[in-house]
């Protein structure tokens, strides 16, 4: 890995977030970095007079502090003199600045934790909106994984730093000042050593951080390593058992273990060896200011109290100095995490006619026929999934979607759900007065779509019913589950449709799975059903009884169903091969010639 080049006086600190910033000033993407904190100053404006008090009362907890310390100054003195007509006045004062810097802390915290929660809020309720808003194709370019973490762990650090950076980085640079005025008011040698012991201390400490950082990165790799096992494992234990490679398992988690072990071990030795280290650092810092201050108190040009004040607030200005350095990191960390939700924020949009969607959905009453002319699609640049290709499907007809996997059956269901749209040609619906409209969003809601896989969630098998239906009734729940062929198995579960269900439906069959998610599609009762391999846990007679039941008792429904099994072909009114780019209408002869090479 190449070495980090440092310029400027970021050569002492070796900081990469400082280096950033001055690589960005240099290459011209420095307004890149401004125009992502506008954005996340653009949510927390919303909270600026809260931010406001923030920080005046961060400035007062500060000062109430501070002076406390002086008053404790006065307090040794007065002891030491033996001054007791002062002491209690002095000793309500002091209590009473603590007791204010208490109160303003808390509130500082209180403060804090609730706008950064309100503005983590907001964020994360407007990307959710506009993620799943995003186009089909743009949002398949993500990893799930890296959405989530966009989602989680990026808006977490933006909202944070939303409301605190700039209060704190105020508060910081008072604090610091007021501290450094205070010691030089008492002893200008004094506020020196205390000044320049911060910047020995942070640059001391850099090479320490770099290797901890290099060890701790090591420990959440085999972490992650050790998780990814675990959860593979206990995703598959059905093929462990299966396979009888238990003990095959158990060899593996100890490998697991030993590289856990050994990873967090050589971590804690280092983290031990490196906090001796800075330990006996800040101590020669520190008996460097106590030899200091005995000699100002053996010369008499200082009293005990001020000694005492010193030593402490010396510790509180490298402590102050450590704090002001860092919020550079957290400025650019901030920038970088605003701009990778920005990135998914800005995904391009799906197409949208909300108003035509309204009056298409007015007159499907008598059904929909979905149409497609001339359609040429590709996901990547000249690699067709299809060319020039027609299809048609019109109200109370079962339409067949065969072919082998990967040639575009799924592409065609998305199509016409309007997740993705035709590069020439058209694909339309059409009512029966002649009304027409593109696929977009909006007509999604004249569709019941039945997915591949395994769609059902944990909870109850109302609640998943309900998913598409929210005030749906128990009757309407059963009737749907009747016309699925789902119904005899469901009112035998205990609880019957309020029985729960495990993660992924756990808890019934794959083909029982099928039927319920099927019975959840009917329970929408949109004009056109979409099943893709929706039926391939069936038995043969179910999968029939399922279809005619759909046709019976919802009529004017189209019905699309993509399979790879001959037993529905001889009940669809038309059949389309999806092959070689190219969707075929097949004739009567060629669909049965198909069912027989079934």
């Amino acid at each position: 890995m190449k070495n980090k080049t440092y310029t400027g006086f970021n050569r002492i600190l070796k900081s990469a977030a400082l280096q950033t910033l001055f690589d960005r000033a240099e290459d011209g993407s420095i307004k890149e970095f401004i125009d992502d904190w506008k954005w996340i100053f653009g949510y927390s404006k919303k909270y600026k007079w809260a931010i406001a008090l923030y920080t005046v009362v961060g400035i007062l907890s500060s000062t109430f502090g501070l002076g406390a310390s002086v008053l404790t100054k006065y307090m040794i003195d007065i002891i030491v003199n033996r001054k007791i007509n002062q002491v209690w006045l002095l000793a309500f004062l002091m209590i009473f600045s603590t007791i204010f810097s208490v109160v303003f802390s808390s509130i500082v915290s209180r403060l804090s934790a609730k706008i950064s929660i309100y503005v983590n809020n907001d964020i994360q309720a407007n990307i959710f909106d506009k993620i799943m808003d995003a186009e089909w194709l743009a949002l398949n370019n993500y990893k799930s994984g890296d959405l989530l973490n966009r989602f989680s762990n990026d808006i977490k650090s933006v909202a944070s730093n939303a409301v605190n950076w700039l209060p704190d980085l105020i508060i910081q640079i008072y604090t610091f000042i007021a501290t450094f005025v205070v010691i030089c008011y008492y002893d200008v040698t004094m506020a020196l050593i205390a000044f320049l012991s911060a910047p020995f201390l942070l640059v001391s400490g850099r090479y320490i951080l770099k290797k901890l950082q290099v060890h701790k990165k090591k420990v959440l790799e085999v972490n992650s390593g050790m998780m990814s096992f675990e959860v593979e494992a206990f995703y598959n234990v059905d093929t462990i058992k299966s396979f009888g490679i238990m003990d095959h398992y158990h060899e593996k988690l100890k490998k697991w273990q030993k590289k856990y072990a050994d990873s967090n071990l050589d971590y804690n030795l280092f983290a031990i060896k490196s906090n001796v280290w800075m330990q006996i650092l800040t101590s020669m810092v520190s008996f460097a200011a106590f030899a200091y201050c005995l000699f100002r108190l053996w010369s008499g040009n200082i009293t005990y109290g001020t000694m005492t004040l010193f030593l402490q607030q010396r510790s509180k200005l490298s402590a102050n100095f450590d704090s002001l350095v860092k919020t550079i990191p957290n400025m650019v960390n901030s920038a970088v995490a605003a701009h990778r939700v920005r990135e998914a924020a800005e995904l391009p949009k799906e197409q949208h006619n909300p108003e035509e969607a309204e009056k298409l959905e007015a007159v499907s009453g008598e059904g929909l026929t979905i149409q497609m002319r001339d359609v040429c699609f590709s996901y990547v640049e000249n690699q067709n999934v299809l060319k020039d290709s027609q299809f048609v499907a019109r109200p109370n007809e079962i339409v067949a979607l065969v072919g082998p996997s990967g040639e575009g059956k799924t592409t065609i269901l998305r199509m016409i759900l309007g997740l993705i749209h035709p590069e020439s040609g058209e694909a339309v619906l059409i009512a029966a007065d002649g009304t027409k409209m593109q696929m977009n969003a909006d007509v999604r809601r004249l569709f019941s779509y039945v997915p591949q896989g395994n769609t059902l969630l944990s909870g109850t098998i109302a609640e998943n019913m309900r998913l598409v239906k929210q005030n749906a009734s128990e009757e309407e729940i059963i009737e749907a589950l009747k016309i699925a062929c789902a119904w005899d198995f469901v009112r035998k579960i205990p609880g019957g449709i309020h029985g729960t269900l495990g993660e992924r439906g756990k808890g019934v069959s794959e083909g029982q799975a099928q039927r319920i998610a099927i019975a959840r599609a009917i329970l929408r009762d949109a004009p056109i059903l979409l099943l893709d391999e929706a039926t391939s846990a069936l038995d043969v007679e179910t999968e029939r009884k399922v279809l005619k039941n759909i046709m019976k008792q919802r009529p004017n429904k189209t019905c699309i169903v993509s399979t790879h099994r001959p037993s529905v072909l001889n009940m669809c009114q038309r059949v389309y091969r999806v092959l070689d780019t190219k969707i075929t209408e097949l004739d009567e002869e060629a669909s049965s010639r198909m069912v027989q090479d079934f």
